[in-house]
């Protein structure tokens, strides 16, 4: 047998000390959900610093070569984390360790809680050592806290906060400031009744929308948890709970399961060096743990009864890798990361099976030009329907006024009443006829007004809805409207299929408008340079509003100031060219034209397996400045533009096309009845998409479940009535 001594020398050259930069995987396996608490442990490479459980380190030897790991186990104790702080820093007091009396702490009330340094009411912080009530974080926008708790715990050293609000006879949630980390703490009601807070008669008196976070966590009663295959929570990285609940419900539709499933031995034999940087491989682990059919998995998602769930780092660090915001630990809109996902999808199939396909279809808009009766006809390819909310059509009104006068004659004790919105007034409100007051018309040469009506030019087999709750008030601040919407479990849609043009119907010539002029002389020899007024597309982007559609607000306004611009962009917020990057007279290939032979052969191979020829992509990247993302944006918004450019299916040559039917201009889609039944929904709960949290039901086995992160339980009573995204599939007929 070998001498310990010499198998060391032997691969000794084979190890490196990590640099700066250099990220070491000790937590989770590159290809799998095995971490140091699975059976087995985690090796980790000492020459890579990737991470492999022990059903894959072999793998990584015998493709690598390398034959030095470290071997980490560890064994999760019945008191977790907070049995540490407990000792170090619940009874210290400048820097004498000693035990508190009971007069010691301070003596909660249930619920009026303010911030103890700026009397904010919203986002609040207990701290866990000396019961200080302080406001959390601020967000990117202004919202959220003033930081108090942060600063409170640089201050002291005293790491752990509770979130007034979510106290519950279930448990509550805990935040580590030392671990920048949610963490679980197992004596949480002793720790609590030192402030004279008891968890088991605790109201979730929520200080951002009353009842709201009760009724969407069911918190009134306890949930039976759930174990098993697909039942598998996630850990919440940091108000990662919007990932958590779109991965859980996408993972539902089959074609995502048998395009990151049915290949499961592909996916891991094609795997790059780098896993960890392999879109297919990382979409393949998060159905893993969705999943979760490995026994070995279940016991480490199940300790002691309590259900663990597994922490998704590598998938979600790869999926915001370069995005100003999933990138970062702040909470997201759910709606925009279920878009950015798709997005991502589309860029990585470029051959075989598109899940995404599932989603996609056209929409057919109709304007209709009424003083000369002629029409117009486009098309687009969307993949969720953003259902709006007519408040003026509620159903109780007369509660909503009582209410409203009794806050504003200053009584506190008037009821919080939310609105009871027919679900019948959405579709009205969605199908019906939009007037454009300012629409150029071919046939008369001038300006005029037009109506737009919008259908389904096809049904996919997945149906996204969007509930159009989060708007602007009269003083351009976010807000979220607090409604109530009776949304069906069958949906029949068929009303709503678009007919084409109708017989007799003339169309409008197909002739272009002039170009922007504009009254004021100066503004004209500004912009004939092509310079817009910096300082209001800045505030206007620190707004939250797309950049290139800040550049069109203060192009098309002529440079006359921030309010002419938000009022360009709150009348042109559902073009379906509104984010698309601004093209100024002189410049028709858009900014910083690119030479065809230098796109990226990449980029063009994507956009072609999506459906469209190489020549539609070669405009697209043109108009974007080679720009993947922009272009595939660019591509669906100018379907129209494109309807006279020759269409390739899948890629295919000119040869395979000729023998038989010409596709429709655009990418796939797939179609059929427009009947569907609800499998899915994800709820919000708080004042705006930049704070709160996210949780989803599911329909599992004519079951409903609850996916709160981590907890996974049967849902007793789900509140179908205030959710912010719907998911329906097709019904078989």
């Amino acid at each position: 047998m070998a001498d310990v001594g010499e198998v060391l020398m032997s691969v000794l050259s084979t190890i490196r000390v990590p640099k700066p930069g250099d990220r070491v995987h000790k937590d989770e396996c590159a290809l799998s959900f095995s971490s140091p608490e699975t059976e087995g442990g985690l090796y980790v490479c000492m020459n890579t610093f990737l991470g492999f459980g022990s059903q894959y380190v072999g793998r990584h030897h015998a493709r690598s070569g390398q034959r030095a790991y470290l071997h980490i186990t560890r064994t999760r104790k019945a008191k977790v984390r907070f049995s540490i702080y407990s000792v170090m820093f619940f009874f210290q007091v400048s820097d004498q360790f000693h035990m508190l009396s009971e007069s010691d702490f301070p003596s909660l009330r249930p619920s009026g809680w303010r911030c103890e340094v700026c009397d904010l009411q919203e986002n609040l912080w207990m701290n866990l050592t000396d019961g200080k009530v302080l406001c959390g974080r601020r967000y990117f926008n202004g919202s959220g806290g003033n930081n108090h708790a942060l600063l409170h715990f640089q201050e002291t050293g005293y790491p752990l906060a509770v979130k007034l609000g979510t106290i519950t006879p279930d448990g509550a949630d805990v935040y580590s400031y030392d671990e920048d980390d949610m963490v679980l703490d197992s004596k949480l009601p002793e720790h609590l009744s030192h402030f004279g807070i008891d968890m088991m008669t605790m109201e979730k008196a929520m200080n951002q929308r009353v009842g709201e976070w009760e009724v969407i966590q069911e918190s009134g009663t306890t949930l039976r948890p759930l174990f098993g295959p697909g039942l598998t929570g996630m850990k919440n990285l940091g108000n990662s709970c919007y990932l958590n609940s779109v991965m859980q419900v996408l993972f539902t539709v089959p074609d995502f399961e048998s395009k990151y499933v049915s290949n499961i031995d592909k996916i891991i034999d094609e795997a790059p060096s780098d896993p960890t940087q392999d879109f297919k491989t990382q979409v393949r682990y998060v159905r893993d743990i969705c999943s979760a059919k490995d026994e070995t998995c279940l016991l480490a998602l199940c300790f002691q009864g309590d259900q663990i769930g597994i922490a998704p780092r590598m998938f979600k660090a790869l999926v915001g890798r370069g995005h100003p915001e999933f990138s970062t630990n702040r909470q997201q809109d759910a709606q925009e990361f279920l878009l950015h996902f798709i997005n991502m999808v589309e860029r990585n199939c470029r051959s075989g099976s598109n899940p995404s396909e599932a989603f996609r279809y056209l929409v057919e808009e109709r304007i209709v030009c009424q003083q000369s009766q002629k029409a117009k006809y486009t098309q687009r390819v969307d993949y969720i329907v953003q259902l709006p909310v007519p408040m003026d059509q509620a159903t109780n009104t007369e509660e909503l006024q009582e209410a409203e006068r009794r806050r504003e004659e200053g009584d506190t004790s008037a009821p919080t009443v939310r609105a009871q919105i027919p679900f019948t007034a959405c579709m009205a409100a969605l199908s019906e006829p939009e007037v454009l007051t300012d629409f150029w018309s071919s046939a008369v040469q001038a300006k005029t007004t037009a109506t737009k009506t919008t259908r389904f030019a096809s049904f996919p087999d997945h149906l996204v809805i969007q509930i159009k709750k989060f708007t602007f008030g009269l003083d351009w601040v976010p807000k979220k409207l607090d409604v109530s919407i009776d949304v069906p479990d069958t949906l029949d849609l068929s009303a709503l299929r678009a007919t084409g043009q109708q017989p007799g119907e003339e169309l409008l010539p197909e002739v272009a408008p002039p170009p922007l002029m504009t009254p004021d002389v100066e503004v004209k020899g500004i912009l004939g340079s092509h310079v817009l007024d910096d300082s209001t597309v800045s505030q206007l982007c620190e707004m939250g509003f797309p950049l290139e559609a800040c550049r069109k607000a203060v192009y098309y306004t002529g440079n006359t100031g921030i309010d002419a611009a938000m009022n360009w962009i709150m009348s042109h917020m559902d073009d379906p060219d509104f984010s698309a990057p601004l093209v100024m007279p002189g410049c028709s290939s858009g900014p910083g034209t690119t030479p065809t032979e230098s796109l990226s052969e990449e980029h063009l191979a994507t956009i072609v397996s999506m459906g469209f020829s190489r020549d539609q992509a070669t405009r697209a990247l043109r108009a974007t400045s080679n720009v993947l993302d922009r272009a595939v944006d660019w591509i669906f918004s100018h379907l129209d533009d494109l309807e006279s450019m020759d269409v390739s299916e899948g890629g295919r040559s000119a040869a395979e096309s000729e023998g038989g039917r010409d596709p429709p201009p655009g990418p796939r889609v797939r179609d059929g009845p427009g009947k569907y039944e609800l499998f899915a929904f994800i709820s919000h709960m708080g004042t705006s998409t930049m704070c709160g949290h996210y949780v989803c039901h599911i329909k599992k086995d004519q079951q409903w479940v609850i996916f709160n992160d981590q907890k996974v339980c049967a849902s007793e009573k789900p509140p179908k009535d205030l959710g912010y995204l719907y998911f329906y599939r097709r019904v078989a007929e």
